[in-house]
């Protein structure tokens, strides 16, 4: 009885491994075969195209699920494995990013170029080492397969606006215009802010990094202030020196030691500290710490808060305190813009030097508006030629 046991078990256990073995081939073939579509829209290409999509608007696992269902459907397609490399790189995974990504290249057929695209793409949203030549290595070997590929063209032209060749940009959104196919409304865009940040000519790097802003803060400011202005040399060329250290209250106390408190308790660790701190001391309006001795350098600015700086500064570089009250009881041109408020005369003098503008169309003001680099950099620019400084 025990030997048919155990020869029956035997039996048992020698189906099992048999059973397992043909369970393991069947997944194999099907892995190659690659998953069956359910619907008329379970396609590679709707997946990929849906992909996309979900990646324009910030649903990064949205975006990863339908690649991986695209490649699942077929295992040899290139735009998949593309369109994971870039998710994988918008999460800041580039080892899993670029491993992606070359195995599109190796998939893809010509006249396709995603590989190289995704990978400006990726590169542009890393630069590490070198990143913009491996770049324009990328868009080479891209322009030789498809010269009139827009994404091509696009891509490479915000990989050279993040590395601060503007002029070059220029040219490849302007190329993606021509071309007039496709992400001509996104191209325009691009084209437009290249071309104000040309205008505004930045001059140090911390100018061309901040030129790229879509909103500058309190901080943003204070650092454009000093280094693309040079405030501080201006006032101290015109005598104007301020003493921001703590006095004691009166001659009634003595103590015998005084700490002062800082005047911006939030900003030692920031790294526009230096320039914060002479922006206080030098103490322009709308940049002065709080009573409780608060800066705030990540607070978004607005239009009318920029302006009422711009003004401060040019009263005290052109010691004309008229200007303070230069269009006082005028009628105000803008239909946003009471003359009873604050910032209406530094709106009025900031337009009509065109240092700032107005919309164009509507004839708005846009004071709440927030500032972006490009043109707080521009603003500068025009500042400096109306004083011809």
């Amino acid at each position: 009885m025990n030997t048919i046991n155990r020869t029956c078990s035997g039996t048992w256990r020698g189906w099992a491994r048999t059973l397992a073995a043909l369970c393991l081939l069947g997944l194999a073939a099907c892995a190659e075969e690659g998953v069956k579509p359910e619907a008329a829209l379970d396609t590679p290409e709707h997946h990929y195209s849906t992909g996309l999509r979900l990646f324009d608007k910030a649903d990064y696992d949205g975006a990863m699920k339908e690649f991986t269902r695209a490649v699942a459907l077929d295992a040899d397609y290139a735009p998949g494995h593309a369109g994971m490399g870039l998710v994988y790189g918008q999460k800041r995974a580039f080892s899993q990013a670029y491993e992606s990504l070359d195995k599109a290249r190796g998939l893809q057929k010509p006249p396709m170029v995603v590989a190289q695209v995704m990978k400006i793409r990726v590169l542009t949203m890393e630069r590490g080492d070198d990143w913009l030549k491996d770049a324009e290595s990328e868009y080479k070997h891209g322009a030789k397969i498809d010269p009139q590929n827009a994404a091509l063209h696009y891509y490479m032209g915000r990989a050279y606006r993040m590395g601060f060749e503007f002029d070059k940009a220029a040219e490849h959104f302007k190329a993606v215009l021509d071309l007039n196919r496709d992400l001509v409304g996104d191209a325009d865009r691009e084209w437009k802010l290249v071309q104000k940040i040309q205008r505004a000519a930045p001059g140090t790097k911390i100018g061309k990094e901040i030129a790229l802003i879509d909103q500058i803060s309190r901080a943003d400011v204070a650092a454009l202030f000093i280094e693309e202005l040079g405030l501080d040399r201006f006032y101290e060329k015109r005598g104007k020196t301020f003493d921001s250290s703590f006095k004691a209250p009166g001659q009634t106390f003595q103590a015998d030691k005084v700490v002062a408190m800082e005047p911006a308790t939030d900003i030692a660790t920031h790294p526009l500290k230096a320039d914060i701190d002479t922006v206080v001391k030098l103490g322009v309006r709308g940049l002065e710490p709080s009573p409780d001795h608060k800066f705030e350098p990540s607070k978004p600015i607005t239009k009318a808060e920029y302006a009422t700086m711009l003004e401060d500064i040019m009263i005290r570089i052109t010691n004309d305190d008229k200007l303070a009250t230069q269009y006082f009881g005028q009628k105000s041109p803008f239909p946003d813009v009471r003359p009873d408020l604050y910032y209406f005369n530094a709106a009025m003098i900031m337009t009509s030097r065109g240092i700032l503008e107005a919309d164009k169309v509507t004839g708005e003001f846009g004071a709440s508006q927030p500032v972006s680099g490009a043109d707080a950099l521009l603003a500068i620019r025009m500042f400096k030629e109306s004083l011809k400084i």
